[in-house]
Parts: C-alpha cells; structure tokens; sequence
C-alpha cells in the first residue's frame, strides 16, 4: 500500500538525518582538534520497483546515506613556538607508529598522521601527548641517507635523540691564507723564520695546533720570492707532518700571488682548488692556501707578516640542546657549540587516495585497498610537501557551517517526523472507516 512506503520512506529519512546529526557532531566537537579532518554525509535515494507501478501508482523508496572524511582536505596552518611541531605543506603524510609498540621491542605498526606536536620522553624518543612515536630513517655519521626501500616501513625507526647528547665535531678543512713580507726575500735580509699557529679539534673533540713556519730564501743578489712552509702537528707530538716550496709572481699584473707550489712532503698540491691533504694526529685535513694566482690565499707583498683569510670547520664536544626538522624532512640535532647535525630523514607517505584511507583514534590513519599502496617521498619531492616546523595544521571544521548544516538537518528531521505523524493520521481515519 503506497501509505505504507510513505512511512517506510519518512522512517529511512529520519535515520539519515540523524546519521548526519553524527557527523556535524564530531565536527564540531574537534573544531579545535589539530590535524582533524571533518565528516561529510552524502543522501542518495531509493527507488522501489522503478517507482512506478502497473496501476500508474508511486511507491516512495526512501534515502540512504554514505559518510566520507575529506583527509585530503588542507587545514590551516598555525604557527608555535616547539620546533617539533610539524605540518605538511601540501600532499603527504608523516609516518608514526604506537608507543606500546616501541615499548614492547616487537613489530612496529605503521600509521599516518598530517600534523604533530612532537616531544623527546624520558627515553629521548620524540612522542606526542597521543602516544604516536615519529618515525624516521637513521642517518650515517657524515649525514648521508643509506639505501632504505620506500615501498615499506621496515628501515623506518623511532627518532630517538638520546643517543645524541654529545658528539664531537672534528675539524676536516683550513683556509689559510697568509701574508709573506717580500723584503725578508731580498738579498741581505735576516732570513729569520715566521711562524703562525692555528688550532683544530680531533676525532674525540680535544684542541689541537698545527703550526705553519715560513723560512725565506735569501739570495745573494737580488730577491728570490721563494719561500720553505713547513707545517707541524701537536698530535703528532710536534712532529713535521707536510713541507712545500712556495715561490711568487713578482710581475705585473699578479704582482704578489702564488706562481708554483712543489711538494716535499704531504699531500700533493691541486692548483685548481689550491688544497692539499694533510695527515694529522687524527685524522686528514684539507689544508688549502689558495689557487695559483688567486689573491684570497697566500700572497707576498711589501707589507708586515699576518693572516689574511683564516678559517676552519669543526668546533669542540657540543651538547645537545634541541632538535629541528628542515623543510626536506632532516631532523637537525643542535648543539651548544653552535654545530647542527643530521640524525634522521622523516619521509612523507603518499597514497593515490588519500581520502580512501582508514580513520583510526587519534588523527591517525591506516592505508587500505581504496587508498591504494604507499610510497616514502624525501619531503618536498615528488608530490609531496614540504615538511615545517614549529607549525601545526587545524582542523577543517568550519564552524559556521556546521551550524547551518545542523539547522537544515533538524528542519529536515522534523519534517520527517511530521510525515510519519500525518500517516498515522491517516491510517487512523482508514481505521475510522469501519465505525
């Protein structure tokens, strides 16, 4: 009877209605909820029997409802003051795993999440108040990233920065770049040497010298522009570790600048770079006192012995006092001797369907056979983007919105309600006929 599908009809319209009554409820519940991406629910209709019967009457089939969450949705992006607070700007999603799991040294399930507030715990592994580890890969001592597989989470670790407290930042290049006074190379001059002491930092982070001493050539007529360096090392307990010839230009134009370099002992001279290895106490050096005819190293001009351009890397034992993530997903350790240090490389995974992945507690997600396989970008390649800290993505809910929605479903809602109300009505004047 047609009455009858028109209640069947209003009674599938209120439990639609009211599916949607949930969703605007959670949305406007995490309203304030980081990283949230908000519910849509989408009405279809039935249709019973073709909706046309052969009587020429109409059977109302009713509504049905299907509920989405719009994770590819970007939020806006807010800014903090913790340096590990993480949003992606554009696709992609930072990979995390379960502190349970972390704990219990097993399996380490992979979850996705778009935003997080990130902090070391009591075991240096960088957690959010959710229990959601970040995962990362570990870098090699120089930095480098070494071959990971990015179609699975298995070289994926805990970021865990306990086991950075302090490190050493050994010294591996020197500039030097000196002033020769070209009057100690004239015929009659003393010929006493010149030295100039530069400290480095060794493997183990201690303060070593090497010391550079320059002895001149002295003619017996004329000038000679040609000097003896002689480079010593206090971790070699002072012993002699390189020694070259150094002769100058004493024309014009390149009045002053290097003309040759001969090797004695050491590392060999590359006029293109102006650099030479040196083998220290520790380790090696690139040791670099300029280019062939370059003014920026070793020069001889008429003017009093000093350095001109001195510098070096390396700094002593630093202290661990931070971490930071960079835009390409590198988790910098930070140090009080101003050294930063690469530990790890966050990938972003990417899905072909990012709305087709699971929702699970937390803002945190699960890939699926509607989102399709995932793939580990290095942040900001590919169709990633690029990882930022000391930023947090909001969630999608707009308040305003949601407010309209709920006023539309509850018109909608009570419109049903009257619709059953009517056809109780009119069953019960049906019923009525039979007085």
């Amino acid at each position: 009877m047609t009455i009858y599908s028109s209640l069947s009809a209003s009674v599938a319209g209120l439990n639609a209605n009211a599916q949607r009554l949930a969703g605007i409820s959670d949305n406007i519940a995490n309203s304030s909820t980081y990283g949230y991406k908000r519910m849509e629910t989408d009405f279809h209709s039935m249709v019973v029997n073709g909706g046309q019967l052969a009587r020429g009457t109409y059977t109302a089939g009713g509504v049905t409802t299907t509920t989405s969450r719009l994770i590819s949705t970007q939020g806006q992006i807010v800014g903090t003051s913790n340096p590990m607070d993480i949003s992606v700007g554009g696709r992609g999603m930072l990979p995390v795993t379960d502190q349970s799991a972390v704990d219990a040294g097993g399996v380490l399930p992979l979850s996705l999440m778009r935003t997080g507030s990130f902090q070391p715990d009591n075991a240096g592994i960088l957690t959010n108040s959710s229990g959601q580890v970040l995962m990362g890969w570990p870098l090699n001592p120089d930095g480098s990233l070494p071959a990971v597989t990015r179609d699975t989470s298995a070289a994926l670790r805990p970021v865990d920065i306990a086991h950075n407290q302090s490190v050493p930042n050994p010294t591996t290049a020197i500039n030097m770049g000196v002033n020769l006074p070209a009057f100690e190379t004239l015929a009659g001059a003393a010929g006493d040497p010149l030295q100039l002491s530069v400290e480095y930092f060794g493997n183990l982070g201690q303060a070593e010298t090497l010391t550079a001493t320059f002895t001149p050539a002295v003619p017996a007529t004329g000038s000679s522009n040609s000097w003896n360096m002689v480079i010593t090392d206090s971790a070699s307990g002072g012993a002699s570790v390189a020694e070259y010839e150094l002769t100058f230009n004493a024309t014009n134009p390149g009045g002053g600048t290097l003309a040759t370099v001969t090797d004695v002992t050491g590392g060999a001279y590359d006029p293109t770079t102006g650099a030479m290895p040196i083998t220290v106490g520790g380790g090696d050096i690139a040791f670099n006192i300029g280019k062939i005819g370059a003014v920026d190293g070793m020069t001889q001009l008429s003017a009093s012995f000093g350095p001109t351009n001195l510098s070096k890397n390396g700094s002593p034992v630093g202290n661990l006092i931070g971490v930071e993530i960079d835009p390409d997903g590198t988790v910098q350790a930070i140090y009080d001797t101003g050294f930063n240090r690469p530990i790890y490389q966050v990938p972003l995974v990417d899905v072909a369907n990012p709305d087709g992945l699971i929702s699970m507690s937390n803002q945190t997600y699960k890939v699926s056979m509607e989102s399709g396989p995932m793939f580990l970008w290095n942040a900001g390649e590919g169709p990633t983007g690029e990882t930022q800290g000391y930023s947090l993505e909001a969630s999608t809910t707009d308040v305003a919105v949601e407010l309209t929605n709920l006023i539309q479903t509850q018109r909608a809602y009570s419109s049903n309600a009257k619709v059953i109300q009517t056809v109780d009505e009119m069953l019960q004047e049906t019923t009525n006929i039979k007085r």
